[in-house]
């Protein structure tokens, strides 16, 4: 497993782990962030990236996409 901030633009992953407290937890899952999704990146820039989850583009900053495990 590896944070998402590592992931390659442009290849499906999918989503193993998501860690952090109970609150990142829940705000991950309220924006389509779940085990077993599938999360695609499109872009990063200095450690910020962007990504397709469940049809929505959503960006995250390097701290909540390293909580990401791919």
């Amino acid at each position: 497993m590896i944070p998402l901030v590592f992931a390659s633009a442009g290849e499906e992953q999918v989503i193993k782990k998501i860690g952090g407290n109970e609150e990142v937890k829940r705000h991950l899952e309220n924006l389509g962030f779940t085990v077993g999704g599938n999360v695609t990146v499109i872009n990063s820039l200095a450690g910020n990236i962007i990504v397709k989850v469940k049809e929505s583009r959503v960006a995250l900053n390097e701290e909540m996409a390293r909580k990401i495990m791919i």
